[in-house]
């Protein structure tokens, strides 16, 4: 089988294919919701699929959070494929414009891929236990009781803020930037800029900050202070872990997800027009 990469003038990247130009080892995927499993077998009855531990790309049908569950899995296999969604949930920021007209493959063969790198997150409990995640979207502190949380934030080797009060914090990567970091009132990130943005959660102190723009190769520590007291929750898109007592976060470049997107239709092109909507 031989592969071709290609590079175009805005920097994405060709879907890898066959030398015939036609993607053949194809996996079909779909949440359980009503709209995306009748989506799959209309799909389904169109051509053969391929298992996707071998396919050389997937069909994805759902919504945002499928999206992310289907990533997860591939990196928690080992074995990361590109990736083309069809959006049956509500937002649909990750995904494509389902149509029942046009065809499938010819869409997909079509596409063009963007690459973006996921969060890897080192977080300790209060038992001392270590555990590592990743993030695609955004890694989220969260106070667990009515206490709010207090957090020491660092950033590279020196403490930025000695001690945030708030509903809690979060690192949100470009791909994210436009989720619970735009409703937390944080920055919309370009998906080149080569930043991630650290964002309060409601902070009551310090009173003016509003959080920061970080290059994305220094590495970001949460210490919470007060842990017994007042317990923190790590959210990782949909992984969360109680009692946390600190993590430390950078961004992964060794771990590369790609994304397919219609012709026009980019993730970099959705995050620049999303900066303005104004409904």
């Amino acid at each position: 089988m031989t592969i071709a990469t290609v590079t175009d003038e805005d920097g994405c990247i060709a879907t890898d294919k066959l030398a015939d130009g036609t993607l053949q080892n194809v996996a079909l995927l779909a949440s359980d919701t009503p709209r995306a499993q009748e989506a799959f077998s209309m799909l389904w009855a169109q051509r053969d699929w391929s298992p996707l531990e071998s396919a050389d790309a997937a069909v994805v049908l759902g919504g945002d959070g499928f999206m992310l569950q289907i990533l997860h899995a591939m990196l928690d296999s080992g074995r990361v494929i590109p990736a083309y969604g069809m959006n049956l949930g509500t937002v649909g920021f990750l995904m494509n414009r389902f149509s029942k007209r046009a065809a499938v493959m010819t869409r997909l063969n079509r596409a063009r891929g963007k690459i973006i790198a996921p969060l890897r997150i080192t977080a300790v409990t209060q038992d001392g236990e270590q555990h590592t995640m990743c993030a695609i979207n955004e890694l989220s502190l969260l106070r667990e009781t009515r206490q709010t949380a207090k957090i020491e934030i660092t950033v590279g080797s020196r403490v930025r803020i000695p001690e945030l009060v708030g509903d809690g914090v979060l690192v949100a990567t470009p791909a994210g930037s436009t989720a619970y970091n735009l409703s937390a009132n944080g920055p919309i990130l370009p998906l080149d800029s080569g930043m991630l943005a650290l964002t309060p959660i409601s902070p009551f102190r310090p009173r003016r900050w509003r959080g920061a723009i970080l290059p994305d190769e220094m590495r970001i520590k949460l210490r919470v202070l007060e842990p017994s007291k007042r317990s923190v929750a790590a959210v990782a898109d949909q992984k969360e872990l109680r009692d946390i007592a600190e993590v430390t976060i950078e961004i992964a470049h060794d771990l590369k997800l790609e994304l397919l997107f219609d012709p026009g239709q980019s993730l970099a092109e959705r995050i620049v027009a999303e900066q303005f909507a104004v409904d």
